[in-house]
């Protein structure tokens, strides 16, 4: 059974929607919206589109964070990038931190 999901493309660098048509791939089952706050977005798609997983870029802010709370305590699964070299430059971010502390993320990927 395949997921349904949805993009926060805040800034369009993810899909890179073209008249409403996602350039990149990004899934068949994947609803996007673009050009809107990650908090505004997370909580338009959880409300209109009912994903079971949301991905956006970027997050750290606080509103983000609640935002990503809301998803969860809604039965969303997120998967988010953040700035970070190492484990200490992430917790530098009291909101990304508090994730982590409560156990919110349950795992954190670096790349190099």
């Amino acid at each position: 059974m395949e997921k349904h999901a949805g993009v926060v493309d805040e800034r369009g660098e993810i899909a890179a929607m073209y008249k409403g048509i996602p350039q990149n791939d990004v899934g068949i089952r994947t609803d996007v919206i673009e050009n809107i706050s990650k908090s505004q977005g997370m909580r338009l798609l959880i409300r209109s589109m009912a994903p079971e997983v949301i991905a956006c870029d970027e997050i750290g802010s606080k509103e983000d964070v609640q935002a990503i709370k809301e998803a969860m305590n809604s039965g969303v699964k997120g998967i988010f990038t953040m700035h970070g070299k190492t484990l200490e430059d992430i917790k530098n971010n009291p909101e990304i931190n508090g994730l982590i502390e409560t156990k919110k993320i349950e795992k954190i990927i670096f790349l190099n």
